[in-house]
Formats: C-alpha cells, sequence, structure tokens
C-alpha cells in the first residue's frame, strides 16, 4: 500500500466519522420534530438533509473500501474509479472482488465461473445495488443540485415525476432503514474484498439482515412509529411535571 493510499485510507476515516455524527445530529433533532408534531414546520428540510447525508455516506464508504490496506492495489482503484459514475463504480467493485478472490481474469462472472453458490451471492449483491442503491445514489444527486422539492431531467427543462415522487413520499424511518440496508451491504462487500474466508463465513449473516431491513420497508407502519415518538414525549412531560 503506497503512502499516499495510506493517508487517503486515514482522510476517508475522517469524513466518514464526521457524517456519521452528522447523521446522528439530524436524526435527532428529526425525531424530535415527529415527537413535538413538527411545530416548525422544518421536518421536510431535516428529512431532505438526512437522505443527501446518507448518500454522501454511501460515497464516502466506498472510497474508504478501496483504500483498505488488504484491498485492491493502486491499479485495480484507478480501474474502479474510472468508472463515469457512482454506481458504475460499485458495481466494479463487486466486479473486480470476485475475480480477484476466486481468480477469474476475463471469463464471465457467472455459474460456470464462480460455481451456483457464489454466482447467487454475485446477482444478490448487484440486485441490491440496483434496487436500492441506485436510487440513494440519484436523489443525493438531485438534492446536492438543490433540488429538493421539484428534481430536473439532466437538461433541466422538465420535472422528472419518479423523483419527484421518490423524494417527497420519504419518511424518518425509511431513511432509517435504507441507512442500515447499506450498512449491511457494505458489510458484505467489505469481507468480499478483504478476505475470501470472512465472506464465506458471513455472507448469510450479513445478508439476512439485509433482507429483513428490506421487509422493514415495506410492512413497517411510518404512521405507529410517529405515534410511539409522540406518545413517548407525551409520557416524559408527564413524568417531568409530576416531580
Amino acid at each position: 500500500m503506497s503512502r499516499n493510499s495510506t493517508a487517503m485510507y486515514k482522510y476517508y476515516v475522517a469524513n466518514l466519522r464526521e457524517l456519521d455524527l452528522a447523521i446522528s445530529h439530524t436524526g435527532r433533532m428529526a425525531r424530535s420534530e415527529i415527537a413535538s408534531k413538527d411545530p416548525q414546520q422544518s421536518l421536510r428540510s431535516l428529512l431532505r438533509l438526512y437522505s443527501f447525508l446518507v448518500g454522501a455516506w454511501a460515497e464516502t464508504r466506498l472510497k474508504k473500501l478501496l483504500h483498505e490496506e488488504s484491498g485492491f492495489n493502486e491499479l485495480e482503484r484507478s480501474t474502479i474509479l474510472s468508472e463515469k459514475s457512482q454506481l458504475e463504480q460499485w458495481e466494479k467493485t463487486i466486479d473486480l472482488a470476485f475475480r480477484k478472490q476466486y481468480k477469474i481474469a476475463k471469463a464471465p462472472l457467472d455459474k460456470y465461473s464462480l460455481g451456483i453458490t457464489n454466482a447467487a451471492k454475485f446477482d444478490a449483491l448487484n440486485d441490491v445495488i440496483f434496487n436500492e442503491l441506485k436510487i440513494i445514489i440519484e436523489i443525493r444527486n438531485k438534492l446536492a443540485h438543490g433540488q429538493w422539492v421539484y428534481p430536473f431531467n439532466s437538461s433541466e427543462t422538465a420535472i422528472e415525476p419518479d423523483k419527484y415522487q421518490l423524494i417527497n413520499k420519504e419518511n424518518f424511518q425509511s431513511l432509517q432503514f435504507k441507512l442500515s440496508l447499506i450498512k449491511h451491504l457494505v458489510n458484505v462487500i467489505h469481507d468480499l474484498v478483504i478476505s475470501e474466508t470472512t465472506f464465506k463465513r458471513d455472507f448469510d449473516s450479513h445478508f439476512n439482515k439485509l433482507l429483513q431491513v428490506r421487509t422493514n420497508l415495506k410492512t413497517k407502519s411510518y404512521q405507529r412509529y410517529e405515534e410511539s415518538l409522540i406518545l413517548s414525549r407525551e409520557k416524559a412531560r408527564m413524568l417531568r411535571k409530576e416531580k
């Protein structure tokens, strides 16, 4: 690992730590606004900020992963970073990591080159990339350009209806689930990059947690979550009065 790469790794660790703090602080403010029934009408802005931070966390976590000491070399890292979009960089990271761990230079990554079990893992990771992470990245890009209510197409000549729906239907509970999902995904990819043995041993544990978050996103009631925060605040207020 080059001296410059070691330094960059430390910088990304520091950036990630600060993002974790920002996410924690923003989350605390969002919960407070929900519990108090959003008297200042600030919850929507906090949700946009939280969503932006989740996307920034994902990008920074990828850069940290690329500079892990036992991971990619300079050439592999450059190959990944030469991809045009962050989504393509994630895809290339998974591709190169599988090729590196299972010593597959050019053959397609499928059940013939990887075997049925590893091919299923490869497909499962890419499924999460394209069905969950892609949306987080795209929304983060819109928010980074100040499109906090009305997201535009690439030429900024019209509203993108699907992105409008995604930005405006988000709630704090769903954003927390999405952050959790990304973290489980990154844990799997980190193991894949660093250690094939660890990847094989812990894949099911990490991915089962990811699948549970997917289920929570579909089934957990935001109304109940909101009501529980409001009730907790009211109970705490009553206890203070009794004292």
